[in-house]
């Protein structure tokens, strides 16, 4: 297992909250765009989060009022014009491994968003378990407007599964901006908060996540992303296996013995 509480990015922000991973990306002048440098270096720590026994919840937070405006216009978009095709898949590639990195590191990630999230900001977001914002936040897969298809880092596959069919072709094909109030309304946020409950919020929602039984929460993950490709009879029956699994841990164990004694369980996550 691996230990990641002294972790020291060259490329984005890391904090500790007890069991919690706080990540910002750091460049709030230009509003947080990704490079070629912070795009491997998250996709890296995500990977060793999969293996990662001090860190139960990940938190996504904006930086100086926007949460990330996607790849740089000149520290990426511009050397893309300039790339063969064998250097352009090398790139593409690498940003679909850092979201199958999110989707299989085991933690829950929470993004907190304000301001802008657009472009591979806003994939950061739909790759996350939940999402809140306030009214101030501005979500596009703005893909297209660039020159490209809306199919970029899994967005086909995830975004209408988060908000439907219809409503993800909308803003795959126009490339236009969600407002707070139609992400809420489509359930692409869970809910809007003032600004400043933002933050605070989200730590909290962490911190429930966190105090519960974390193995189970990462079979919960598991199962949630496997079980888009699975048919409902196959989806119960590795749910079926998923629990009987859970049954086996200390912590179903201790909620038992909690309940009957009128206490509150405490978990520790095996």
């Amino acid at each position: 297992m691996t230990k990641m509480a002294d972790l020291k990015p060259e490329h984005f922000l890391w904090e500790m909250v007890g069991e919690t991973a706080v990540i910002r990306l750091n460049n709030p002048e230009r509003k947080n765009p990704l490079t070629f440098e912070s795009y491997a270096e998250l996709r890296d720590t995500f990977r060793d989060l999969h293996y990662a026994e001090d860190v139960k919840a990940v938190v996504f937070l904006p930086n100086g009022g926007n949460f990330c405006s996607g790849g740089d216009v000149h520290d990426i978009i511009g050397p893309l014009t300039r790339m063969d095709m064998a250097d352009l898949l090398k790139f593409t590639r690498m940003t679909g491994d850092f979201v199958k990195a999110m989707i299989n590191c085991g933690k829950p990630i929470i993004s907190a968003v304000d301001g802008v999230a657009v472009g591979a900001g806003a994939i950061i977001t739909m790759a996350s378990d939940m999402r809140i914002a306030t009214p101030a936040a501005k979500t596009a897969f703005l893909f297209t407007r660039v020159g490209l298809a809306g199919c970029d880092m899994g967005a086909c596959a995830m975004l209408p599964r988060i908000i439907g069919q219809g409503r993800a072709a909308d803003l795959l094909y126009t490339g236009r901006v969600m407002n707070a109030e139609e992400g809420e309304r489509w359930g692409y946020y869970s809910r809007l908060l003032d600004a400043d409950q933002l933050e605070n919020t989200a730590m909290e929602m962490a911190g429930r996540i966190v105090a519960g039984p974390n193995f189970a929460h990462s079979i919960t993950k598991t199962q949630l992303n496997h079980e888009w490709s699975m048919s409902l009879e196959q989806a119960i029956e590795a749910e079926a296996q998923a629990q009987a699994i859970c049954m086996q841990t200390q912590d179903f164990h201790r909620a038992y013995h909690a309940f009957v004694t009128k206490e509150k369980p405490v978990f520790e996550g095996n």
